[in-house]
């Protein structure tokens, strides 16, 4: 007969161990070696609280109140609801160890998990008068990481008391109230730290960028600045600050007053002017560009950036004839004579070689004057010191105009020699990306997306998104269609529309919708004949061509597209702004994803009138 367990003790303790899955497991000279520590932190990262609290009880005082120790203890013990063990537990640790400043937060958290609030505010307030100029910092980060960001702001701002500094921790402020959504403080923040210190403005402008979303902040934020230009006008940090704001906005006809500002007092020649007026040109603002260009050249004559402004003046007023439909015969001959006096002022040089080149493009693409065209370019080609990105530049713009004369085979040559020469640069990846568009034009799909698969990675944002759209075109149009016959017919029709044959486009869009009806090509032709009429100047008519997109819920992918382009027609062409307004509005709210959300709300605010200049 087996004997009996003596004591009560015994029959407790073999159960227990038994409980905690230790007999046989792990030996007591491990435990008393320090391992019972990385088991208890186990059981308590598994959630085995009961094990855990069981082998943290068992360590002794100092090692249960070490720092590394005493918060996975504490979280054990909360997570039993033993909030009193716990409280024992945490106070012995603030007795002990007043160095840890973390100790104080957790007492606090801990009155919180016990729903004990009124104890857990006033801990916390004992926590920050307390904490010294040393230790503030740290106080912030415990309550920040125990996501308690009201008393993390307490913090800091105890801190700014003890230093006697407006600006004492607003960066770390500043963070705080962008994670907590606090707009209006960040702006109080950003505004006073750079007020003080201007080399905090690229931060500044980083944190008001992730901060501000909706158009009620950024009118306030530009209130403030207005304010501050006019009030402190020494201080060219507001300057700057409104500058990026209204660029942020699109408000380019403001940044440029800004610049001019900065420019006069910076003393910089009117680089800071170029520079708003190149970023309002890419906006296709070309009223702004043209006055920034002419600011330069009128008041900067003979200076360093002169040569530069006289230039991207004439191409400014180029892109602007060129987008306003229909374009004017007798406009491009007033340009190719702009492009001829600066060439006469400036001299024919590799730095002037874009001026032939733009004039190349008017004289094949506008006036049908290939030949001449032509003429201008070998010109830039045999340029004595010309560089090979000039002449290769030069060398695409001559393949564009053999594809004119329907000449592919010279086209794809040229296009060739430029991709060999510039392996991996845009000049190269731009000649590859006119090669797929050719073998595109030819019906060689396969040969087109082979082009295209590579320059999707392509370095240059432009040249990969518009690979990915053709291949997009290609993929979606052949995918039940493996033969592509429609899309064959379509790419016939963009080749007539490079070669700026828009009548002969038109029918050829007429054709291919008659004849393969409700194709998957369907919107894509509707949305192309739309922009066609409208270079042409059938306003009405492209509108009304729009309307087959935007009021079928089949055409989905090009709704916006479409609905975009008629409010601009509208805006651009007829005048009807009122009309526009309205669909500039609806498309703010019925496609908020859209990459036209952010010209849209521009002119619409610019439409309704409340866009400050």
């Amino acid at each position: 007969m087996r004997p009996i367990f003596p004591t009560r003790f015994r029959t407790y303790r073999l159960a227990l161990l038994l409980s905690c899955g230790l007999l046989g497991a792990t030996p007591l000279h491990a435990q008393e070696e320090g391992g019972g520590i990385a088991l208890a932190q186990e059981y308590a990262r598994k959630g085995e609280n009961e094990k855990a609290a069981f082998l943290f009880g068992r360590l002794r005082a100092e090692e249960q109140l070490a720092a590394n120790v005493l918060p996975d203890y504490l979280l054990v013990l909360q997570n039993l609801k033993r909030y009193k063990d716990a409280e024992k537990l945490v106070k012995k640790g603030i007795r002990q160890h007043p160095e840890e400043v973390g100790y104080g937060v957790a007492l606090g958290s801990l009155y919180l998990a016990a729903a004990d609030q009124a104890s857990a505010d006033k801990q916390f307030e004992r926590v920050v008068s307390q904490a010294s100029a040393e230790q503030i910092l740290a106080v912030a980060v415990e309550f920040n990481r125990r996501k308690l960001p009201q008393w993390a702001e307490k913090t800091y701002l105890r801190g700014r008391a003890l230093a006697k500094s407006e600006t004492e921790f607003a960066p770390q402020l500043i963070q705080l109230y962008t994670q907590d959504g606090q707009t209006d403080k960040v702006m109080d923040e950003t505004l006073r730290l750079v007020q003080q210190d201007e080399q905090q403005l690229p931060f500044v402008r980083n944190m008001l960028q992730n901060s501000l979303r909706e158009d009620k902040d950024f009118d306030a934020l530009e209130r403030i600045l207005i304010t501050n230009v006019q009030k402190y006008p020494e201080r060219a940090v507001n300057s700057e600050l409104l500058l990026w704001l209204q660029v942020q906005r699109h408000d380019f006809g403001g940044a440029l007053v800004q610049a001019k500002a900065l420019d006069r007092r910076s003393r910089t020649e009117g680089m800071r002017v170029i520079e708003l007026a190149a970023i309002a040109q890419r906006n296709k603002d070309y009223e702004t560009a043209i006055s920034g260009y002419e600011y330069v050249t009128q008041q900067y004559r003979g200076g360093q950036y002169y040569g530069l402004a006289r230039q991207r003046l004439v191409q400014a007023r180029e892109e602007q004839v060129r987008s306003t439909y229909p374009v004017d015969p007798a406009k491009i001959r007033g340009l190719i004579g702009e492009y001829q006096n600066v060439l006469t002022e400036l001299g024919k040089t590799p730095e002037t070689a874009g001026m032939l080149r733009n004039m190349a493009a008017l004289y094949a693409f506008q006036l049908d004057e290939k030949d001449r065209a032509m003429t201008l370019l070998q010109e830039v080609i045999a340029m004595p010191r010309a560089g090979l990105d000039v002449v290769d530049d030069a060398k695409i713009n001559l393949a564009d105009i053999y594809l004119l004369r329907n000449e592919p085979w010279e086209a794809t040559l040229l296009y060739s020699q430029v991709e060999k020469s510039h392996k991996d640069s845009p000049v190269g990846y731009e000649a590859k990306l006119r090669n797929a568009r050719l073998s595109y034009y030819a019906g060689d799909f396969k040969l087109a997306k082979s082009h295209l698969d590579i320059l999707k990675e392509a370095t240059s944002r432009e040249i990969a998104n518009d690979a990915m759209q053709l291949s997009l075109l290609i993929t979606d149009n052949t995918a039940m269609d493996t033969s592509g016959v429609a899309l064959r017919d379509y790419s016939k029709v963009e080749l007539l529309v490079f070669q700026n044959r828009l009548p002969e486009a038109v029918r050829g869009l007429d054709n291919l919708l008659q004849k393969y009806p409700g194709h998957a090509l369907s919107d894509d032709a509707w949305y192309l004949k739309a922009q066609l009429q409208r270079r042409m100047g059938n306003y009405q008519e492209a509108l009304t061509t729009l309307q087959r997109i935007t009021a079928n819920p089949k055409y989905d992918v090009l709704s916006d597209d479409a609905l975009f382009l008629t409010a601009s027609i509208l805006e651009e062409n007829l005048q009807d702004r009122d009309k526009a307004k309205e669909l500039y509005n609806q498309m703010l709210t019925k496609y908020p994803g859209s990459i036209y959300v952010a010209e849209a709300r521009k002119r619409f605010r610019k439409l309704r009138g409340d866009v400050v200049n």
